[in-house]
Formats: C-alpha cells, sequence, structure tokens
C-alpha cells in the first residue's frame, strides 16, 4: 500500500539573537579643571555640546572630555590610553597626573531587562546618547572621589584645630598660619561648591524615559546622591568649626589688648607718685 507523505510549508526560523556588545569606560580625574574650549584645542575633531565634547579616536574608541577635569575612554586599550595621556600633558604643561580613576562596564543584551547587574549597566541598546550618559556618570563619579579626598584632609586639619581647642581651651596667638589654613579652606570650599553644579543630570536623560530610569540606577550604583550629601555636610562643619576658632582667637586678642590698656593706665597713674 503506498503512502502519500503530505510536506507542509516550511517554518520560518526565528533569527538568532545577536551577540552581547560590552563597552567600557575608563575616566580619569584631573586636579585641574579644563574649560571646554581648551579641551576642543587638544581635540580638534572633537563634537562640542553643552556640557561635554565628544572625540573618536584613532584606531578606534572614543573619549569624553568635561569642564571639571576629567575624561572618559570608551573602548580604549590601556596603552593607547597611556599614549593619549602622555599627548595631553605635553599640549597642556600644567595638567598633572590623573587624581582619580573609575572603570565601569555596559552591555548590550536585547533579551534583559535594562538595569545595572552586577555591577555592570545592561541595555537593550547602547545608543550614543545613552553612551554619552554612561559616560558623563562614571565622570562625575571619578571627579567626585577627588574632592572627597581634599575636602576629607581638610575635615581632617580642621579637626586638630578643634581638639587643640578642646585641649587648652584657647588657640595659638599666631594668627598667620590660622589665617592662611581659612584662606585655603574657604578657597576649597569654593571650587568645590562650583564644581558640584556641573555634576547635574545630563540633557540627554529627558529625551529618553528608559535612560532617566537608568540613570537613577547608576546614581545609585556609584552611590552620587549620598556622597554628594557627604561632602556639603563636611563643608558645612569644616566652615562652622572655623568660625568658631576664628572667635576664640579673636576674643583672645581683644583680651590681651584690654590687659595692655588697663596697664598703661596704671603705668600713668603711678608715674607721678614715683616721680
Amino acid at each position: 500500500m503506498l503512502r502519500i507523505l503530505r510536506i507542509g510549508p516550511a517554518r520560518a526560523l526565528s533569527p538568532p539573537f545577536p551577540p552581547m556588545r560590552e563597552s567600557r569606560f575608563h575616566a580619569v580625574a584631573f586636579v585641574e579643571n579644563v574649560s571646554l574650549r581648551d579641551w576642543a584645542s587638544l581635540f580638534p575633531g572633537g563634537r562640542r555640546a553643552t556640557h561635554e565634547l565628544r572625540a573618536a579616536l584613532d584606531g578606534g574608541g572614543e573619549i569624553f572630555a568635561y569642564p571639571f577635569g576629567a575624561l572618559v575612554f570608551r573602548d580604549v586599550p590601556p596603552e593607547r590610553r597611556e599614549a593619549e595621556l602622555e599627548r595631553l600633558r605635553k599640549a597642556l604643561p600644567v595638567l598633572s597626573p590623573p587624581a582619580t580613576q573609575e572603570q565601569f562596564s555596559a552591555r548590550e543584551d536585547p533579551t534583559a531587562k535594562p538595569g545595572v547587574s552586577d555591577g555592570a549597566l545592561v541595555l537593550d541598546q547602547l545608543t550614543a546618547e545613552r553612551a554619552g550618559v554612561v559616560a558623563h556618570t562614571v565622570a562625575q563619579s571619578a571627579a567626585l572621589e577627588y574632592y572627597e579626598r581634599i575636602v576629607e584632609d581638610l575635615f581632617a586639619r580642621t579637626d586638630k584645630l578643634v581638639d587643640r581647642l578642646e585641649m587648652r581651651g584657647t588657640v595659638s596667638l599666631r594668627t598667620r598660619p590660622l589665617h592662611r589654613f581659612i584662606g585655603a579652606a574657604v578657597s576649597v570650599r569654593n571650587e568645590v561648591l562650583a564644581v558640584l553644579h556641573l555634576l547635574d543630570k545630563p540633557d540627554e536623560t529627558w529625551e529618553d524615559p528608559a535612560m532617566n530610569r537608568i540613570y537613577d540606577e547608576l546614581r545609585a550604583e556609584f552611590d552620587l546622591a549620598d556622597r554628594f550629601h557627604a561632602l556639603e555636610l563636611k563643608l558645612r562643619s569644616v566652615q562652622e568649626a572655623l568660625e568658631l576658632v576664628l572667635d576664640v582667637a579673636r576674643d583672645r586678642r581683644l583680651v590681651l589688648l584690654e590687659i595692655a590698656i588697663v596697664l598703661l593706665i596704671c603705668m600713668e597713674l603711678i608715674a607721678p607718685l614715683l616721680r
């Protein structure tokens, strides 16, 4: 008996998911602040935006430059980064070696839920705008780490003054070092406050609701909000402590001045009697 096999139309196979692509971001922060105009002179082929400059590098990868003295390399090998940093230091001699560094990875995975997982950002698609937001956040974290160091040093030096005031109940009569320290503290405070307003939310987050949520997760991953708050509290504590020390120093000098005036009056009264 002959059987006739009926072959139906072939099913279309679902296309395989594209392989996951990972981008690595490496941020460096300098002591000096560099304006976008100066960055543009160092990267003549870069595209300048409101708060950043973006340029492609020869041999692959790209670089992001920010006015608060931070650079972010995307998919740039270590030896290429070192060569680029050496070129920048030669072109801009005032530029010091990087004070802090930060690394972060972003993966493209269409099957995963967007968010931060295992210390890396997972996205369905890493567009140019989203890469800019990631680079901006990593640059913020690196710059913030440098300012945390200088504020921590300022806080420790202020703590020594307060400890001396607590142990002796007064401050030294040598007010010049105190004035120099207060001047340095005010300078650091002004610099930190001037830079903190540059670390605002990137403009790209307003145009991409998904990236806005991801930026919030990135801020939580790098703990930016709490670090901002801690910096402000330490600066306020330093300011209040210096005001107290300065008031004590001023009162002590006033007391010594009053004692000197009283002694002079007594000498004027005793001098005729001695004659």
